[in-house]
């Protein structure tokens, strides 16, 4: 039974919190929280990273349920994972710009213009969109499979063109680019970036690779969440400027509480436009809903689902081990020790 509201205040967050809880037990849930959900949802989540390790945890785990608080792509590579488990997402309206940017029926016909062309996909879009791909890559292990595609062989890379540009660069290799971007990453200025450089001169940068090419030039470090996440922990410095999005600063508090981490200015300088407004939608309460009800449930055709695996599994073969910084675990708070 759900605890009721008193009046119209609505539950207190440690009245959620209980409740979630309870029915984590109750349906045998495992909670998965992106780096970039908000830093309630992250602690009182049971692994905390990227989306495609967070998947992995899931999946070896006993868990009946798995609950993923990110966005609805993320979701669905937890159900091609785990086709077993019952996966639920906070809010089904929780989409990507990249996925949307990347329709599948154009995907395919795009696709099909370039015939010799091997399809590297991000894994930031639809199931639909990796049944037409080769292999999967995320921004943490992107170089590392496209250094073990034959150099005569071309490269079609999808949806982010920005993520494509930067790999292009780094691995010397010409790529077919898929015109999609995040509309979180294009939000950065330049300008102001160079201003708050200015302020604090002695501060890397840390970007993440689906930021357009002018803010990468100025940054010391281009990784995955994950990797910004291990660069910042593991510098001497005492002040980062940090160019995604701005939840991932809540791990680098909790874990170095004496540095200090500024989130990149967006175009005006003060706007939180580089916050993630899908992301966003994932509330404590409509996380508590979805453990009650489980529902919304995410569904994919088992002839889907094995097409959209093939490219993932290729993926995982290619990709090195998972880095010890990425699907933290979190003290259970369910009694559970997975």
């Amino acid at each position: 039974m759900s605890i009721p509201l008193t009046g119209n205040a609505g539950p207190t967050d440690a009245e959620l919190l209980e409740e979630i809880n309870r029915l984590r037990v109750e349906k045998n849930a495992v909670i998965l929280a992106h780096y970039y959900q908000d830093g309630k949802i992250q602690d009182l989540a049971d692994f905390v990273g990227d989306s495609l390790d967070l998947s992995r945890k899931a999946a070896s785990t006993d868990a009946d349920v798995i609950v993923f608080c990110g966005v609805r792509f993320m979701a669905e590579v937890a159900k091609i994972l785990s086709p077993e488990k019952t996966v639920v997402l906070p809010d089904m309206d929780a989409g990507c710009s990249l996925e949307d940017s990347c329709p599948p029926d154009d995907f395919a016909a795009f696709r099909a213009k370039y015939p010799d062309h091997i399809s590297l996909t991000y894994i930031n879009c639809s199931a639909a969109v990796k049944t037409h791909s080769d292999i999967i890559i995320t921004s943490s292990n992107a170089r590392h499979i496209i250094d073990q595609i034959p150099e005569d062989r071309p490269i079609l890379l999808a949806p982010d063109q920005h993520l494509g540009g930067y790999l292009a660069k780094e691995t010397n290799r010409d790529m077919v680019l898929w015109p999609g971007s995040c509309i979180v990453h294009e939000q950065f200025s330049e300008k102001e970036l160079i201003k708050l450089k200015t302020e604090h001169p002695d501060a890397p940068v840390a970007a993440h690779p689906e930021c357009p090419a002018h803010i990468l030039n100025h940054a010391d470090h281009v990784g995955s969440t994950s990797s910004i996440l291990k660069y910042v922990l593991d510098h001497d410095a005492e002040t980062f400027i940090i160019a995604t999005e701005p939840g991932i600063i809540h791990q680098m508090q909790k874990s170095s509480p004496e540095k200090t981490f500024i989130g990149a200015p967006g175009m005006d300088g003060e706007c939180n436009c580089n916050q993630c407004p899908f992301m966003a939608l994932n509330t404590l309460e409509k996380l508590r809903d979805c453990l009650r009800d489980l529902t919304p449930t995410i569904e994919i055709s088992e002839q889907e689902r094995l097409a959209a695996k093939a490219p993932l599994d290729l993926m995982l073969e290619m990709s090195p081990p998972p880095s010890q910084n990425q699907a933290q675990n979190r003290p259970p708070t369910s009694g559970r020790a997975y």
